[in-house]
């Protein structure tokens, strides 16, 4: 049951000239609606002269106001006389726009004033007014200030309540009035098994729409199908079953929706025997409460999916309403179950899943190839989120495969987000970095080439095999290549500096021998 409480003002009894007085200004225009339980009953000022006695506060509340601080009454008002009975018709309206039928009364604590609709009070649940799909009430008031002294304030917040009436006995009491001989709308569900439902309907209303209980149809060990509402578009019968399943029907195949959507149950809906057709639908259907908080599902991401060759995935995405507490309430629906609602305008087969957050790397980039030990490089990636729920994801910075920075991103469906990723190396090498999987290239660290022989190096014992000055190891390898000592180009061996000072001072010897040597 849902209720709205309000504001009712009868302040400050006055001696007046006559009953009391109905404002003859202008008629209240379209405009802003004071509106409650998901939208489904909207309360407004009725179009007429006493609506002046009703206007919605800053807060878009209606408020009744048959006192002089009224702002849509003229300053001539002063308020009731004491002492006297009166009446004002259509005050307010209210509207109900959902598609079932709800019962309407209203509560409040002031024994001298009635809220009436069509002359009786709709004071208390069993005065209630039955309203269907898009119907509304207008509410008056009756007040009775005999007794009452001048100066007295009557009034007190009062209470719009209202609960959901079965469609079946609402639709059965119209027959019964529209019809002496038994016609009009009449439904039936067979349930062969806990996952099948057959359904009937005659007699039915071009363009009205009926509901079928479908009570709680079993569909998984966590998801139901509780009601089938269809728009007849002819006058003839209908008949149509339903089918539940975990898993997937082999003519539809499984949910494999590109967004990561996860598929929690399935059922086929098909024409069993008809005369007429019915379109659109409208499904109500729910999911165990604490199943998804086991799995980590946020309720408001359940969606429902039509099997369609027209979708690139062969699945459409339909357009998923969570059920508001307020209204769940007043349909009366088990408070430990996400009710949802969807439509539809085509027979098919469907799915019921939570959606999930799908993090993708879009676009990745480094702002260098190649940097010197402990050079940091930076690594930018463009994430977006491609999945149909709002998410929180830790994206990876790897090299050679290996994790070597993280930035947290969350991200609402479709949103995108760039995270930047600082990175150094001490070791020189050559590392092969990835986001979260997604290449982004080569950084160099360092020359990964260098031997460590240094540029222009060479080894001494650069001439030809045999000549006097090469030099040779005990195992006959020339000195500088296996086992030897590498020597410097410009060195000169002192074994070598000796040697050439002895042949140059026997070369002056020989001189001075020759010299002195008598000729002949």
């Amino acid at each position: 049951m849902s209720t709205a409480r309000r504001t009712l003002f009868l302040a400050a009894l006055v001696v007046a000239a006559g009953g009391l007085a109905f404002a003859t200004g202008a008629a209240v225009v379209d405009g802003p609606t004071d509106t409650f339980a998901e939208d489904r009953l909207a309360v407004q000022p009725a179009d007429g002269p006493n609506g002046n006695y009703a206007y919605l506060n800053d807060d878009d509340e209606i408020v009744v106001d048959v006192s002089a601080a009224n702002p849509k009454l003229g300053p001539d008002f002063e308020g009731l006389n004491p002492d006297s009975l009166a009446a004002a018709d259509g005050v307010f309206e209210i509207t109900y726009t959902a598609d079932q039928y709800a019962r309407v009364w209203i509560d409040h604590a002031e024994e001298n004033v009635t809220f009436v609709a069509d002359g009786t009070s709709i004071e208390g649940r069993s005065n209630n007014v039955t309203l269907g799909p898009n119907e509304t009430v207008a509410v008056g008031l009756r007040v009775d200030a005999r007794g009452a002294a001048a100066g007295t304030t009557l009034g007190d917040d009062f209470d719009i309540r209202a609960e959901v009436a079965e469609p079946e006995d609402v639709e059965a009491t119209d027959e019964n009035d529209d019809d002496d001989d038994g016609g009009g709308a009449t439904t039936a569900v067979q349930s062969p098994r806990p996952d099948h439902r057959e359904f009937e309907g005659s007699g039915l209303t071009v363009g009205a729409g009926t509901t079928f209980d479908a009570d709680g149809m079993r569909l998984s060990e966590y998801v139901t199908l509780d009601r089938v509402r269809v728009t007849s578009a002819s006058d003839d019968d209908v008949a149509f079953e339903t089918l539940g399943s975990p898993e997937p029907f082999a003519s539809a195949g499984r949910l494999n929706d590109s967004r990561g959507a996860r598929p929690e149950a399935y059922f086929e809906l098909n024409y069993s025997s008809t005369t007429g057709e019915a379109s659109p639908l409208r499904f109500g259907f729910s999911v165990d409460r604490e199943h998804l908080n086991e799995t980590g599902a946020d309720p408001e991401d359940v969606s429902l999916y039509r099997r369609s060759e027209a979708e690139s995935d062969g699945w459409e995405r339909l357009e998923t309403e969570r059920v508001d507490p307020a209204v769940r309430r007043l349909l009366n629906l088990p408070e430990d179950r996400v009710h949802l609602t969807a439509a539809t305008d085509d027979f098919s087969v469907f799915a019921v899943a939570t959606e999930r957050a799908v993090f993708r790397p879009t676009s990745v980039a480094i702002d260098r190839e190649a940097v010197d030990p402990g050079d940091s490089a930076t690594v930018r990636a463009t994430v977006a989120n491609e999945g149909g729920a709002d998410g929180e994801e830790t994206v990876t910075l790897t090299a050679d495969g290996d994790p070597v920075a993280t930035e947290s991103v969350a991200l609402a469906p479709n949103e995108t987000a760039t995270v930047a990723f600082e990175t150094a190396f001490e070791a020189a090498g050559a590392y092969d970095l990835a986001v979260d999987g997604t290449p982004v290239g080569t950084l160099a660290v360092g020359d990964p080439t260098d031997d460590g022989t240094g540029e222009g190096s060479a080894s001494v014992g650069d001439g030809a095999p045999g000549d006097d000055d090469d030099v040779s190891d005990a195992s006959g390898d020339p000195a500088g290549t296996e086992g030897g000592p590498t020597e410097e180009p410009s060195g000169i061996d002192l074994s070598n500096v000796t040697g050439l000072l002895l042949f140059l001072v026997l070369t002056v010897a020989g001189a001075a021998l020759v010299r002195r040597m008598p000729r002949s």
